[in-house]
């Protein structure tokens, strides 16, 4: 199946068109083209993300991106370009996230996706498809295309670079660590597609706890970078940040007994320290938050892994890029002797090849989410 994917629900605009092949126990992915168009600039002046600012830019560069997908600098219908147009014409589905993210960043990637199936499934290009077949749209769930992001394990540039994922069965149980933003999720998964929610945060999550810090350090958008960056030239024993909800089960009272999280409290901590100590070093401060945020998310996945005889461990969404974090659970997972699964750094941030791919996923589950933007959608 050759998938157009379509990524916008935040301050990322991406496509990328991608050949799915196999059943839910042998996939191979191909990615041909992908493409990231980011919006940090437009966005650092403000702290944060403006979602009606998001939402223009990701409509003026959707054609953008489009077009350098099929290789024409100026995008419409109807192509009049034979080779493109059958490049068009061999595209069998859209896929575009529905949600979660800001709505109205959300919506331009569903509007552009609906008006390019239209066109697509009328006029000449109908008639080059084999038996004039009509091109898919199918709605993505974001959080579930980080999830599947780990097959997309080697960077893959070209049609001829293959990913392929064999032996499933050989790597479940599988326990995954999905943080990002606005999510920090653990996961007991016993198949691609029959996954327990095991705990997620109940404020906080990682990544926003990050850029939160960073501001308060007065570190530039995105401060999840930007702690990491400034973390390499500090203490991380320097000093001494809660580690929330650590209290290990079998001792633990109440609201400790679980595997969720919390890092309000921790975010609090370090304003509290700054604020007691005006001239502490930003360099140890932010190495020390760190070295607590990754202790709360490997301590909590470990344990899991523990519990429940886990094979593999999968770690993922935007905060997955964090090397202290990734370096840390390798280390953990090679002295558990378990499998340990992280996308590329390509494919940690938002991306729509990972949108391909969880479209394709849900194609063969009979699956699709409905056409139109859910701020809230979760796993």
């Amino acid at each position: 199946m050759k998938i157009l994917a379509i990524e916008t629900s935040c301050d990322e605009t991406s496509l990328a068109l991608l050949d799915a092949k196999g059943g839910l126990k042998n996939l191979t992915f191909s990615v041909e083209k992908h493409l990231i168009s980011s919006q940090i600039k437009l966005h650092r002046p403000f702290g944060g993300v403006v979602p009606n600012l998001a939402k223009r830019e990701h409509t003026k560069n959707l054609p953008l991106l489009c077009g350098k997908i099929f290789g024409i600098s100026n995008f419409k219908f109807p192509i009049s370009n034979k080779k493109t147009a059958s490049k068009f014409s061999q595209i069998d589905a859209i896929a575009v996230t529905v949600g979660p993210g800001l709505e109205p960043a959300l919506w331009a990637g569903i509007t552009f996706a609906k008006e390019l199936q239209r066109k697509m499934n009328s006029g000449p290009l109908t008639s080059l498809r084999a038996n004039k077949r009509q091109v898919a749209l199918f709605g993505v769930n974001h959080m579930e295309a980080h999830l599947y992001s780990f097959l997309l394990q080697q960077k893959t540039v070209s049609s001829n670079d293959k990913v392929q994922i064999s032996n499933l069965k050989g790597i479940f149980p599988m326990i995954a660590l999905v943080v990002s933003g606005g999510h920090t999720i653990l996961l007991k998964m016993d198949s691609l597609i029959k996954w327990k929610k095991l705990g997620e945060t109940r404020d906080d999550a990682a990544g926003e706890a990050f850029d939160k810090v960073a501001r308060m350090l007065k570190l530039p958008y995105p401060g999840g970078p930007e702690i990491a960056k400034l973390a390499l030239k500090g203490n991380e024993n320097a000093i001494n940040f809660p580690r929330p909800m650590l209290k290990i089960p079998s001792e633990a009272k109440g609201s400790q007994n679980n595997y969720e999280f919390s890092f309000s409290g921790l975010k609090t901590s370090v304003l509290y320290y700054l604020r007691d100590n005006p001239r502490a070093k930003k360099a140890d401060v932010a190495a020390s938050f760190q070295k607590a945020v990754v202790d709360v998310l490997s301590i909590k996945t470990m344990r899991s892994v523990k519990e429940y005889r886990a094979k593999s461990v999968v770690l993922c969404g935007g905060v997955a890029a964090n090397k202290a974090l990734r370096a840390n659970l390798e280390q953990i997972t090679n002295n558990l002797s378990v499998n340990f699964f992280v996308p590329p750094f390509e494919y940690n941030t938002d991306n729509a090849a990972m949108i391909g791919v969880a479209a394709y996923i849900n194609y063969l589950r009979k699956r699709n989410y409905p056409l139109q933007a859910d701020a809230n959608l979760n796993l």
